[in-house]
């Protein structure tokens, strides 16, 4: 059964964490839920109410992450979800984090960020010259970091699926599924 890398810390949002989480393991992966380390971690919710200009964020479920990154190797991974939410902001610091991304990238196994979790693939160096998308709030760290960006709602572009927030989870999954089939020959 194909692995994919689904990467959470503290403040990843609910829905861009379990959306993917679930419909992976519909369609018969197995999703490696993967932290800085093994431990339960604290999701949140962010929407915008009405008459803000910013999100809020309030706290949702825990998720146990299964494995540490640096636990994980490239070489048993078909493909990684990164998730949304303010936990890129964090985890894009992480070494071994990168060295997945970096390392997937390389080898040109899939790779899907919504929201935030762009600012781990700008990190990784891995979207200099490539259209992705995101929350328009993160649009200068892909543009700082050599990215084109598109405001739509999924951006395919090489490995790499990019989405804007969970609101455009369903196409952001179904691009991001086809090209784990795709890249796995199925």
């Amino acid at each position: 059964m194909a692995r994919i890398m689904l990467a959470i810390g503290d403040a990843a949002e609910v829905l861009d964490t379990f959306y993917p989480l679930f419909r992976l393991q519909e369609e018969g992966y197995e999703v490696v839920v993967a932290g800085p380390q093994r431990r339960r971690y604290h999701l949140v919710l962010h929407e915008r109410p009405e008459g803000w200009d910013i999100t809020e964020e309030r706290p949702g479920y825990t998720l146990e992450a299964q494995a540490s990154f640096a636990e994980l190797r490239v070489e048993d991974l078909a493909g990684a979800v990164l998730t949304g939410g303010r936990a890129p902001e964090y985890l894009r610091y992480d070494a071994d984090l990168i060295r997945l991304v970096r390392g997937l990238y390389a080898l040109g196994k899939p790779l899907a960020a919504v929201c935030h979790g762009i600012e781990i693939l700008a990190a990784a160096d891995v979207i200099r010259g490539r259209e992705v998308t995101t929350v328009p709030k993160c649009r200068y760290d892909c543009e700082f970091s050599g990215g084109v960006y598109v405001d739509q709602p999924v951006v395919i572009s090489g490995p790499i699926v990019t989405a804007r927030t969970w609101h455009d989870n369903a196409a952001w999954m179904r691009a991001y599924i086809q090209m784990v089939r795709t890249a796995l020959g199925r």
